[in-house]
């Protein structure tokens, strides 16, 4: 603790003394508060997704090929749209098209006449979307309605080079995008002004963070105008004051800091050897041995020669005229034409076990302490798993486990 300092009190006229340890105390309970509008999201307040089916045009000899029926019968109809009729059989050469899937997410409050970006995946046995065009193409929401259309040059980002014994391809020529490629046509209707209540919604549901996010609210409205529904919904009734001032009032909460409660979770990934272990997991005390089994297998090939000028002869038992290798009857060998010509393999196998002693884990309470006493073991992030799962079911450690 800091020495006390003293300041000069005009009314009182005398010097009051106070502690440097109170005010960091003060800036350090802020340390680790965070945004209500990081932690929950207005009900309602969303994005919409959207799909539709359209055509690339353009493609140098890249679209898809007669095997997509679909595609040329899609083409075949707008054509026919615009007043050219020919038959899908007569255009399967075509191979400057493919059929694609167009998605896009509307943005919530989204106006007629905004544009929004779009995706574009072949769906036929297009190699490259490399350069092309999408033609118009209505994009659906779940209702059926239509939202928005798109149309453009697509980009990807991508380029695939082939010739009759390599190929090479970099990112994925197959998936594009069009930056402002759809505009808007229909909104969706939703009254945000005169809303009476509120309700915010957490993607991760927590019974304290509800609690918090509801308390920090009341105290600032100055009364109960804040309740928690459940341990994901926070139900905020609009005061008088910000009777038609909707915006205002989220905007204000949004801005509001509480300091969010971890769940204890330790997470690791087997097949990358990631482990993240949360600020609230805790361990008990406990004795660990943790040692490895590794095993060697090496084998190696030796040729048996006959001397010089030998006159043929038998080899295990067997005569050997000239002529392939052959194996024996035993398999033990293999006889190389010649006179007592052969192949012999060995074998060597060893088996080695680390001595591992038992190691007390102490009891901890922070995080820095899990992590000493872990890096006490020495052990790698594969271990780690297994040691976790083991204290897991010794009920010696206070935290969830999950596997990616």
């Amino acid at each position: 603790m800091r020495k006390p300092f003293l300041f000069f009190d005009r009314k009182t006229k005398f010097f009051k003394a106070g502690l440097t340890c109170i005010t960091l105390f003060a800036l350090s309970s802020f340390a680790h508060a965070t945004r209500i509008k990081d932690l929950a999201d207005i009900k309602g307040v969303r994005e919409n997704q959207l799909v539709g089916y359209g055509l690339v045009v353009g493609l140098d000899g890249t679209g898809d090929g007669k095997d997509s029926k679909f595609t040329f019968q899609s083409l075949a109809s707008m054509l026919e749209r615009m007043g050219v009729t020919v038959n899908a059989k007569d255009i399967e050469k075509a191979d400057n098209v493919a059929a694609v899937m167009v998605t896009a997410d509307l943005p919530p409050f989204a106006k007629v006449g905004s544009r929004i970006d779009v995706t574009v995946s072949s769906i036929g046995n297009a190699e490259s979307l490399t350069a092309g065009t999408l033609l118009i193409s209505p994009l659906k929401g779940a209702d059926g309605k239509v939202y928005a259309v798109a149309q453009g040059p697509v980009s990807t980002d991508a380029f695939s080079v082939s010739g009759k014994a390599a190929k090479v391809t970099k990112n994925f020529p197959t998936v594009a995008r069009i930056v402002g490629g759809a505009i808007i046509e229909n909104e969706i209707p939703y009254d945000f002004v005169n809303k009476a209540t509120l309700s915010l919604t957490l993607p991760k549901p927590d019974f304290t963070n509800a609690a918090r996010v509801a308390e920090t609210i009341n105290s600032v409205l100055k009364g109960g105008v804040a309740k928690t529904l459940d341990a994901g919904t926070v139900e905020v009734q609009v005061p008088k004051e910000y009777s038609g001032k909707t915006v205002e009032l989220v905007a204000m909460i949004e801005q509001l800091d509480i300091t969010p409660d971890k769940s204890s979770t330790v997470v690791f990934n087997e097949r990358t050897g990631t482990v993240v272990i949360g600020e609230n997991v805790r361990i008990a005390t406990v004795a660990i041995a943790h040692g490895n089994l590794s095993i060697e297998i090496k084998e190696t090939a030796d040729v048996s020669q006959p001397m010089p000028f030998s006159q043929g002869g038998s080899l295990f038992g067997e005569s050997r005229p000239i002529g392939p290798p052959v194996e024996s009857r035993d398999g033990s060998a293999i006889i190389a034409p010649g006179a007592n010509t052969a192949i012999t393999y060995d074998t060597g196998i060893g088996v080695k076990e680390e001595n591992s002693k038992l190691f007390l884990l102490k009891s901890t309470v922070t995080i820095s302490e899990v992590v000493r006493a872990l890096n006490a073991l020495g052990v790698t992030p594969r271990d780690l798993m297994a040691i976790f799962q083991a204290l897991k079911v010794a009920g010696a450690l206070h935290a969830t486990l999950e596997v990616m």
